[in-house]
């Protein structure tokens, strides 16, 4: 799995709704180190729960850093158990009772 700071990759996979099991994405969007750097407006947290199946997801510290920064610039995440895409509603950030993405 790749990184791009760049919107207008090929490589990157639009969500458009729960799919089938599938593998990650190749490359997902984060946000760039200048932006990174203006500081984080939550917690950086590594890893959440599916709400569905009860399965741990962890992350790389760039897609961490990004939701700390950006709650809200992500609409979907991937469940490792479950091998999809859903959207951030479905996850709780782990050890916490507050959903991803808020």
């Amino acid at each position: 799995m790749g990184l791009t700071t760049d919107p207008n990759n090929p490589d990157l996979k639009r969500y458009t709704g729960p799919e089938e099991p599938a593998p990650q994405n190749k490359v997902y969007l984060v946000l760039s180190d200048e932006e990174l750097a203006k500081g984080f407006v939550r917690p950086v947290r590594t890893a959440y729960v599916h709400k569905k199946c009860g399965s741990l997801t962890t992350m790389g510290q760039k897609l961490s850093e990004t939701y700390a920064r950006d709650p809200k610039f992500y609409g979907a995440t991937y469940c490792c158990a479950c091998s999809a895409h859903f959207p951030v509603s479905e996850f709780l950030w782990d050890g916490t009772d507050q959903e991803v993405g808020s």
